[in-house]
């Protein structure tokens, strides 16, 4: 009978180890939550930016990412020439653009 019983406790303490891949499940998990809350959404953010200036065209009136405020004058496949004021043109590269200013519409500052 005592045999039995150690034989028991012994059985009731040896816990089967779980699979391997169970490990694995939490960070598998994480990385899921930062594709979908992190990554995803700038990739996507990304490419309406990359789409918006590569349709900028002559008149729009853009921000550049130092802060100009400038009417496009010449569009090129890299160059953006801008007009800035009287008699001040400067030329850009095309993928500094920040953002295209909607006619009618005011910088945020002013």
């Amino acid at each position: 009978m005592t045999i039995d019983l150690l034989a028991a406790a012994a059985g009731a303490g040896a816990a089967a180890a779980p699979p391997a891949w169970m490990t694995f499940l939490p960070i598998i998990g994480m990385i899921a939550i930062f594709w979908f809350l992190i990554i995803r959404p700038q990739m996507n953010q990304q490419k309406q930016h990359r789409e918006k200036i590569a349709a900028v065209k002559k008149g729009d009136q853009v921000v550049t990412a130092g802060g100009l405020v400038g009417k496009v004058v010449k569009v090129d496949d890299v160059y953006v020439e801008l007009d800035l004021g009287p008699n001040v043109r400067v030329k850009a590269i095309k993928a500094t653009l920040g953002d295209i200013i909607p006619p009618g519409g005011k910088p945020a500052n002013d």
